[in-house]
């Protein structure tokens, strides 16, 4: 007589839970050693981000540290919530359907291989085109989850505020990517998205 489990996904599964409190520890020790005496220093930020190659504060660990930082402070000296509050939002929607369908192991690997993958996209296309400004955050990690939930569930229909229609999961992504490519190779004026980052995905 053969016996037959079943695994009941888990709305908060283990490895997704501390890859957001980690992003999150991270943020608030931005938020307290960044900003000193009133003025805006970029103290633990300069540190943890990914430099261009051949810039002087440039160092092999920030190809792994950037992906666990975000933005601090605004220019003006306001705290920056919006990008931690995106990337955190989408690793758990999507990335809590892989790990519940590859198991805690496999999704963590896919997870540090896509942030990997985004900071050599990204050092290596300031490279070829120029520019010295510096990456934070998991958004490169973040997206290769989602793209991988596209490919594995294509038609699961998805609403994105603020168009009112549902938009199946394969689109979306191809949208995302080609946003991605016209903005990496268009270049626009105050745009300061590291759009090679997310396209540099396993």
């Amino acid at each position: 007589m053969s016996n037959f489990r079943t695994t009941v996904p888990q709305r908060f599964p283990p490895i997704v839970k501390n890859l957001i409190i980690i992003n999150v520890l991270v943020w608030i020790a931005q938020l307290m050693y960044d900003k000193s005496d009133g003025s805006l220093t970029m103290f633990l930020t300069q540190k943890i981000a990914l430099w261009p190659i051949g810039d002087s504060n440039f160092e092999p660990y920030q190809i792994t540290t950037h992906m666990f930082a975000h933005s601090s402070y605004s220019q003006g000296g306001g705290i920056e919530f919006f990008h931690i509050l995106v990337n955190m939002f989408m690793l758990y929607m999507f990335g809590r359907v892989l790990e519940n369908v590859w198991g805690a192991k496999r999704f963590l690997i896919f997870y540090l291989a896509c942030g990997v993958g985004a900071a050599a996209a990204h050092l290596g296309m300031q490279y070829f085109m120029g520019g010295g400004a510096p990456a934070v955050g998991a958004s490169g990690a973040v997206m290769g989850v989602f793209v991988a939930f596209a490919y594995l569930f294509p038609n699961t229909e998805m609403m994105i505020i603020p168009i009112p229609i549902p938009i199946k999961a394969k689109w979306l992504a191809i949208a995302y990517i080609a946003f991605d490519m016209f903005g990496g190779f268009g270049k626009i004026a105050g745009d300061n998205i590291a759009h090679f980052a997310h396209l540099g995905v396993p």
